[in-house]
This record gives C-alpha cells, structure tokens and sequence, in this order.
C-alpha cells in the first residue's frame, strides 16, 4: 500500500504528500491537466512546445536548472496527449529550492520573444529529425490521421504539422499559459523524506499566493464507433516493409481497458508472445513484431506493427497476423497462460513502484484520473478479468470493421 495524505490549498492546487524515510532524497511533481487533445487544431503542438518554454525562465528567476543543480537536484519534463508532467528529484533537505522554482513557473513565464523563437527552433529541429527525416518517422501522424475522424488524437503530441509551431505567436503563447496552467489546473506530489506538515507549511507558502486561474472544462468531440475497415498505403525510402494495424479499445476507466491491457500483453508482450512466437520464430515473416496500446485517458488504439522479412508480401504478413487474432476471438485463453500475464502485470506495477520518482508521478497521474487511491487498489481489476472476459473483449475490437491498415512499403 502506497500511503499519502492529500489537501488543496485556497486557490484550488491539489496536493499529495508521500512520506517516504528510507530515502534522504525527495521528489516535487507538478502535473499540470493539459496535453496535446487540448490544443487547438490549427495551433497543435503547443502542449509539448510548453514543456520546453517551462525551462527558459520564469519571472523571477531565468535559468531554471543552474540552482537546481548547486541544490543538487536534476529534473525532466514529459507531454503525451492527456497530461504535461514535470518533475524533480533533490536532496530532502534542500526540498525549498524545488519550491521557489516550481511556484515562479506556475506564477508565470517570462515570455520574450527571444525564449520563444529558441524553443520554437528546438521544437521544430525535433520535429524535422524524428518524424520527417527519421525512416518510418511519420507512420504514426499517418496512422492517427486515418484512425481517428473527429478526437484530438488525431494529430501527435508534437504537433499535426511544422507550419503549428514555426508560426506560434507570443500572444497565442501566452493564452495557452494562463488558461491552463493555473493551480486549479494542477496537481503537486512531494515525495520521500518529508512530512506533511512541512509540505502544507511549504506549499502555502509558494504556491499559496498564486491566483487561482479558472478551472479548464474539457468538452472534446468522441470518437464515432468506426463501421468499415481504413487502409492507406505509404511507399517512402526505408529499409524494410512494415505493417501497422490498430483497433479502437476502451478508455482509461472502463473495463475493457483492463481486458485490452492483458489482451496486448498475451498477443506481443515479448519472446514468449502469440504473435512472437509464431510469425518471428516459426513462420518467419516478421523480423521484428509488437502488440500495444497507448494507455490514453480517453478511448485509444490497440496496435500491432512490425517489419516484414525481406520477400515477404504484405498479404503473407496480414493473414499471419489475422491467424493469430481470429485464434484468440474463437478460443479462450488458458487459465494459466492468463495468470502468466497477471503475474507479469503486478511485477510491472510492483516494480514501477519502487523508485519514489515514480510513486510521485503515479499519484499524480491517478489523482488526475480521479482518485489517487487507484495505485493500490488498480490490481484487483486486472485480477478480475477471466477467460470468458477476454474472448469477449477480443471480439469486440478485434472487428474488421474496427480496424485502421497501414501497408508501408520499401521503395524499390
């Protein structure tokens, strides 16, 4: 059981405070509820280019890691399309230069034009290097175009197109910071070797005199039930042949979000997977091949994707893959290949739960779920799935009509 107690100060901050002794460090994560479903859809690829601006200085203070390290401390940022998680990890004793800097970032930016146009340059430089010039680099902006019609998650975390970026503006910057970047909007976990009472003491103390912003109403566009199968065909300059294939799960909350997790697990998850075994090992068409999902707040996409072995054709390939899906839609899985996958879901979680960093950012990410208490209590759902809840699930999204294709061949 992962203990902590929880308050919210006058001006809406929720936070968690994790007492953790065995450590002389601690941990001050600031999740702010905001991702790229939240963005604009002419103006994508803020959410990630904030996590960049929050380190080019705020008001009072104009370089963010220099005290950080004579406290010494490190941090890091993460975007994905539910959330922007910044966190850093420092000596317990030097815990309030965690809290100056965390509190002048939320008070506010110092936005220039100068820190805009460098992170903007970073940002782009990222985006030509890992999704336009990278081989396979754009299979996922493809892949996110043809599966979703009308969600947010129709565009990358990056954003839906350079032009987003390279033509943000100052104002545009700003609105985006103060309309969700607010304590009402965030979450404040402080982990390890602290009490509480100094957290409350430190928090008011920071955070407390920072205006409360308005809270952020999310009113986002679901995403129709898909009814007929979606193909697109790529031919660009890579290596080897790859197909990627995706599915519509549930979202986060629901019930077959646990099913699809161990779904996944049974179909891909590693040397011992379905699909491994048979389409990497035995029959040879793949020379690599995955089974995942995202893990997104809101309905997200099952995926299977792999490189084909040289001469082998995209049909071969899909009726493998086929095989093995319509076997798990027909047949129950076996009670112990099932208690295999729920042994190796609580070793992840037990082992997630390990480094205080990631209890931190676990009550963070549960808080922002709804209820923190999730992390102790999340594995008795997964225990609950049986046999039948499976061979239900699998043919539930494992629809054709449900399905996204994409074939992307090597130009000859």
């Amino acid at each position: 059981m992962i203990q902590y107690n929880r308050f919210i100060l006058d001006n809406g901050l929720t936070v968690l405070v994790h007492e953790d002794n065995a450590t002389p460090m601690a941990v001050v994560n600031v999740l702010y509820d905001v991702g790229a479903r939240d963005e604009n859809p002419s103006k994508t690829g803020f959410a990630h280019l904030f996590e960049h601006l929050m380190f080019g200085g705020s008001i009072h203070i104009p370089d963010y890691d220099e005290p950080l390290q004579r406290a010494g401390g490190d941090n890091n940022a993460y975007t994905t399309h539910d959330l922007t998680n910044y966190y850093c990890q420092l000596p317990a004793q030097n815990i309030e230069t965690a809290f100056w800097l965390e509190s002048d970032r939320m008070l506010s930016l110092a936005f220039s034009e100068k820190s805009l146009a460098v992170q903007k340059k970073v940002v782009c430089e990222e985006f030509k290097e890992h999704y336009l010039n990278k081989p396979y680099g754009d299979v996922w902006h493809k892949m996110r175009e043809l599966a979703y019609t009308v969600h947010p998650y129709r565009w990358m975390t990056i954003g839906k197109e350079l032009s987003h970026v390279e033509n943000a503006h100052i104002d545009d910057v700003k609105a985006f910071f103060f309309k969700h970047y607010r304590p009402v909007n965030a979450i404040l976990v402080v982990a390890g070797n602290v009490k509480t009472d100094q957290v409350k003491q430190l928090a008011e103390k920071w955070f407390g005199p920072i205006e409360m912003g308005e809270k952020y109403i999310r009113c986002l566009a679901k995403e129709p039930v898909q009814q007929e199968a979606r193909k697109l065909s790529i031919e660009a300059a890579v290596p080897l042949d790859a197909f990627i294939k995706t599915w519509h799960m549930d979202a986060r909350l629901e019930k077959g979000y646990y099913a699809a997790d161990l779904l996944t697990e049974i179909l891909g998850g590693g040397g011992s997977s379905r699909l491994y075994q048979t389409l990497v090992k035995e029959q040879k068409l793949f020379s690599n091949l995955d089974c995942h999902h995202f893990g997104s707040t809101d309905a997200g996409l099952v995926t299977i994707e792999g490189k084909l072995v040289k001469g082998v054709s995209m049909e071969q390939a899909e009726n493998g893959v086929a095989e093995i899906i319509n076997a798990i839609k027909q047949n129950h899985v076996s009670d112990n290949e099932l208690i295999k996958v729920k042994n190796k879901t609580e070793s992840i979680i037990a082992f997630e739960d390990m480094s205080i960093m990631s209890r931190a950012s676990s009550l963070a990410m549960y808080e922002l779920l709804g209820d923190a208490n999730l992390m102790n209590t999340e594995l008795e759902k997964y225990q609950q799935v049986t046999p039948a809840d499976l061979h239900e699930y699998s043919k539930q999204i494992f629809r054709e009509s449900n399905s996204n294709t994409i074939y992307y061949h090597a130009k000859q």
